[in-house]
């Protein structure tokens, strides 16, 4: 008769060779995804038969309102008359006759800033406007127009009067001009420009020395 002490003996042997056969068979992955290109690597190159992760399409621009209510009145008119501002600006801006990917950038845009807007009861409302009237971007008059729209039905709903969108260019003129990106004329920076993040206007440029303020 085997012992109770043999038979516990051998099943771990047997459990630690079944272990290790599993091991051997099925070697674990070593899989990395390089920064740059987004490709999936392993021991043997690129692996094929592994998915890439989501892009930014499907439930990342579509998905829900992430942010929390806003209670602040105050920070919530501030922020939808700076928003209103950068949305009418941009579309004025947008390309006369844009390519499909510039087509695609702008209506994933407002579906992502639909989601991410700090105002957590606005952007429902935004993402309910969305599936109502999705956004139109055929063309610089059509997506321009389309934002005007919808801008009233926000405006309707606070009893606010209507935008008047024959007069889109001169209320949101940004006096930039169509100068192509590319463009070689060189860019003048206003002094003391606050965007300037190198550089601290405060300070004097030569020795770094705290500047003495004027004034009474």
């Amino acid at each position: 008769m085997i012992s109770r002490f043999s038979k516990a003996f051998l099943f771990i042997v047997l459990l630690l060779f079944l272990l290790g056969s599993i091991v051997l068979l099925h070697p674990p992955s070593r899989a990395y995804i390089d920064p740059w290109t987004g490709d999936l690597f392993g021991e043997g190159g690129v692996e094929k038969e592994l998915q890439h992760p989501a892009g930014t399409g499907g439930k990342a621009v579509h998905g829900g309102v992430i942010m929390s209510k806003l209670g602040n009145a105050t920070a919530k008119a501030e922020l939808g008359r700076a928003t209103w501002k950068l949305l009418h600006t941009m579309t004025l801006r947008y390309p006369e006759e844009p390519t499909q990917d510039q087509r695609d950038a702008l209506d994933s845009y407002f579906h992502l800033f639909s989601r991410l807007y700090p105002c957590g009861e606005c952007a429902a409302e935004f993402q309910q406007l969305l599936k109502n009237y999705p956004p139109q971007t055929s063309s610089r008059r059509a997506a321009a127009t389309w934002l005007c729209f919808v801008h009233n039905q926000v405006n309707a709903r606070l009893h606010k009067p209507d935008f008047d969108c024959a007069n889109l260019d001169a209320t949101y003129d940004c006096g930039c001009g169509d100068e192509p990106v590319g463009s070689s004329a060189p860019a003048v920076q206003a002094e003391n420009d606050p965007m300037d993040m190198e550089t601290d206007p405060s300070k004097d440029a030569t020795t770094g020395v705290g500047m003495i303020k004027g004034g009474r």
